[in-house]
């Protein structure tokens, strides 16, 4: 029997490579053969956390064949995911996002929740087994929750994401697991090193709504006036993308994890923009106050107005 592939979408972020190396463990210690892989470079948030529970770097995975057995974790949507998807056997999707663009051939086990982390899910599944977590592992689970919820502050978490950290930390032997949280995001946000197009892919998404295709990208920091001052070199890198992928537009969500809010940057469409969010951008962008959530506060105004 081959090994089942278990990976999570294309740019990954902590969330996505961790789920993929903790469910693969889990069907480890329950005798089901699988392999953790990537889709992309990871983040130098994902590199501190690897690193801290030293654990190694998941294969990269550039297509997968025919009727190979795989297991999506944290996306379900085509055009996220490998090439060659579709016409993989996809067992199982372990997701908390939005279901789009997803057809299989047979019957699927799917699970879903409404929380803030594809984690939080995976962490359940191990008390369904009922098996504990090792510790680096419950380091990972414990780490992406962090991640994907921006310390509790995102509009995704739930009372479900809390518990779970609470739980996990004890597990990887973490006093504080805020103070742990905070030196893991700053881990992840320095940008200086980054080109416009690193910091466009780093957890840049492709969504289609009504037939109109759009890239969705997103980054973390504490100086978003750094990233912004790079404002005439990433629109080149945008207008470009627009023109060879066939996007509407494409969005730059800057996120500052200190003031809980992001500035938006938005290349093609500005009447769309300014009607989702009842905003006026100004040189292409404009401050979302209390945005930090992708996928709670920005597709599905977009999806709104589509």
């Amino acid at each position: 029997m081959r090994e089942i592939l278990i990976f999570g979408h294309k740019n990954p972020d902590t969330d996505s490579i961790c789920s993929a190396i903790s469910l693969a463990k889990l069907k480890e210690m329950t005798e089901i053969i699988a392999k953790p892989c990537r889709l992309g470079e990871i983040s130098k948030e994902t590199e501190f956390v690897l690193n801290r529970f030293n654990i190694a770097t998941p294969e990269l995975l550039k297509e997968v064949e025919p009727k190979r057995e795989v297991i999506l974790v944290d996306h379900n949507e085509f055009p996220q995911s490998v090439d060659g998807i579709k016409e993989a056997r996809i067992i199982q999707v372990v997701d908390h996002h939005k279901f789009g663009n997803f057809e299989t051939s047979e019957p699927v086990k799917i699970n879903a929740d409404i929380v803030g982390c594809s984690c939080t899910i995976i962490y359940d599944l191990y008390k369904q087994e009922g098996v504990v977590p090792p510790k680096e592992i419950a380091g990972l689970l414990m780490s992406a929750i962090l991640s994907d919820t921006l310390l509790f502050k995102s509009p995704t978490c739930t009372q479900k994401d809390i518990k779970a950290v609470e739980e996990l930390s004890k597990i990887a032997e973490i006093e504080n697991f805020n103070e742990y949280g905070m030196e893991m995001l700053i881990a992840g946000t320095s940008l200086a090193d980054k080109t416009s197009e690193e910091i466009l892919s780093m957890d840049g998404k492709e969504f289609e709504m009504n037939g109109r295709k759009m890239s969705i990208s997103q980054v973390n920091t504490v100086d978003v006036k750094s990233v912004l001052e790079r404002a005439t070199e990433l629109e080149k890198v945008m207008t470009e993308m627009n023109s060879k992928n066939g996007y509407e537009l494409s969005i730059l969500i800057i996120t500052d994890i200190v003031k809980a809010g992001s500035n938006i940057f938005v290349v093609g469409n500005p009447e769309l923009i300014e009607k989702a969010f009842n905003v006026k951008l100004v040189d292409k962008t404009a401050w979302l106050e209390g945005v930090v959530s992708r996928k709670k506060q920005v597709v599905p105004f977009l999806m709104e107005v589509y």
